[in-house]
């Protein structure tokens, strides 16, 4: 059911022009989720987001790069951001998490693609992309 209401609000955004209120409603809707979003985020303090293929897994050398960096940036006070899912994002996540430190994903919903990973010790769901104030 989840999944044919994202189908449908992508096909929705996709199609084209809407009518003026539709297109202010989903502004409404974006802006409700930003505003959430930096609540969630207003204290998390210095924070570098770690961006990477989810597709790697444990063995490959950059997987285990990216949980060293995600390691080291916590020994060093900071946050560890990802989009929450498996791979490089698991892995900054984890080194973070293994480093005691706070270990975000800012999560997406996608129809067949993204499985949270089990690293992070504060997660922010979106429906859009947001967390672009945090590159």
């Amino acid at each position: 059911m989840l999944e044919k209401r994202i189908i449908n609000a992508e096909s929705q955004f996709l199609s084209g022009p809407n009518s003026r209120g539709k297109e202010f409603l989903f502004l409404v809707k974006v802006i409700v989720q930003f505003f959430r979003g930096f609540r969630k985020l207003h204290f998390v303090g210095p924070c570098v987001t770690v961006f990477g293929s989810a597709r790697f897994n444990e063995v490959n050398p950059y997987y285990q790069q990216a949980r060293d960096i995600g390691y080291q940036l916590s020994q060093m006070g900071f946050a560890v951001m990802t989009g929450g899912g498996p791979g490089i994002m698991e892995a900054a996540n984890r080194g973070a998490h293994d480093a005691g430190g706070l270990s975000i994903g800012c999560t997406i919903k996608l129809p067949k693609e993204q499985v949270n990973n089990p690293f992070m010790t504060k997660i922010v769901h979106f429906d859009y992309f947001l967390f672009v104030k945090y590159f």
